[in-house]
């Protein structure tokens, strides 16, 4: 029997929790801030390890605080979303066919507001 606290988690999963502690702060944190918010068990120094894995991919900042940083992120949950979706449209060298089979894979209501923000951009 495995014990549960022993199972690795994705690093994507662990991320995701971090980000959503620093967005819900509202405020930059130190990583011990971070675990505590958590409070899921992890060892601050996974929770460091995390918060520079960000900072590296430059979804997070930090500032000196301490002995340490405080993180904050660099974007909101939609503006990661976003970067996330440019960089798997970045990793492919066919941006047409990939562009065009998102497109032709979104739903009647995405499409239209798809229609709408392009429009409203030409203007």
């Amino acid at each position: 029997m495995t014990d549960a606290k022993d199972e690795r988690r994705p690093a994507g999963e662990l991320e995701a929790a971090v980000m959503a502690a620093l967005w819900a702060a509202g405020t930059p944190l130190t990583p011990g801030q971070v675990q505590a918010e958590l409070a899921s068990g992890l060892a601050r120094t996974t929770v460091t390890t995390i918060l520079s894995r960000l900072h590296d991919k430059g979804v997070v900042d930090r500032r000196p605080q301490g002995r340490g940083y405080a993180y904050h992120p660099m974007q909101d949950a939609q503006g990661l979303t976003a970067r996330r979706m440019h960089t798997e449209l970045d990793r492919d060298h066919d941006r047409e066919t990939v562009l065009a089979r998102f497109v032709a894979q979104l739903s009647p209501d995405d499409e239209q507001l798809l229609r709408q923000l392009l429009e409203a951009d030409e203007r």
